[in-house]
């Protein structure tokens, strides 16, 4: 998933070197701590990061605004939404 990515980034994760499933456990308690409507910006290394993010958001109420994987860098522009 390539869509446009969001100039304005409230939040940064660098989940870089951590291993399935810290990205995802990292990226959760982030959002857990973050305004509705802010944008987290994830950059993770782990392949398993590219399903399980993706599944992660479409099961929840945030938005995944963009995706892009680019030479083993994954990363995630996720809109918090309201809980």
């Amino acid at each position: 998933m390539n869509a446009e990515i969001p100039q304005q980034v409230d939040q940064y994760l660098d989940a870089k070197g951590l291993s399935c499933p810290l990205p995802l456990l990292k990226t959760k308690q982030v959002l857990a701590k973050m305004a509705v409507d802010q944008v987290l910006h994830v950059e993770a290394t782990d392949a398993g990061s590219w399903r399980d993010i993706q599944v992660f958001v479409e099961h929840s109420v945030h938005v995944l605004v963009a995706a892009n994987n680019e030479n083993g860098l994954f990363s995630y522009w996720i809109r918090k939404g309201e809980s």
